[in-house]
C-alpha cells in the first residue's frame, strides 16, 4: 500500500447563474520566508474545478488560492466589486486531502473548506 500526502483541489461555482464557474484563473501559493510564493497556476474546467494540484507534493503550512473573479466576471460582460477572492487556510495532515471551494457573485463570495 502506498504512503498517503496532502492533496488539494478547489472548485468555483457561479451563484448568480446556479452553474459551475468554468474558466475562473487560479494561483495555489505557499507562505514561507519573505511571503507568498507561486506553487501553480490553473484554470477551473466545465465542472468549474481544478484537479491537476491533486498530485502536487505538499507539506504543512499556510496556503492560499487566489482566484481571478474579475477575469471571470469581466468574460461575461459583468463588473465585479471583488477582482480578487483570496482565500488563505492551513494544511495540517500529511495524510489528508483538502477540498476548496468557492462560490462567486459580483458583489459577494463564499467559501467552503473541508478536509476528506
Amino acid at each position: 500500500m502506498g504512503v498517503l500526502e496532502m492533496s488539494i483541489t478547489a472548485q468555483a461555482l457561479d451563484s448568480v447563474y446556479g452553474r459551475s464557474a468554468a474558466g475562473v484563473r487560479a494561483r495555489l501559493e505557499r507562505d514561507g520566508l519573505g511571503g507568498w510564493h507561486d506553487l501553480a497556476d490553473a484554470e477551473t474546467d466545465s465542472e468549474g474545478r481544478i484537479s491537476e494540484w491533486r498530485d502536487k507534493k505538499l507539506e504543512r503550512g499556510l496556503y492560499r488560492i487566489v482566484f481571478d473573479s474579475d477575469y471571470y466576471f469581466v468574460g461575461l460582460g459583468v463588473s465585479a466589486a471583488y477582482p480578487e477572492i483570496i482565500v488563505t487556510f492551513r494544511m495540517q495532515d500529511e495524510t489528508d486531502s483538502y477540498q476548496i471551494q468557492v462560490m462567486l457573485s459580483p458583489y459577494s463570495y463564499s467559501t467552503h473548506f473541508r478536509i476528506a
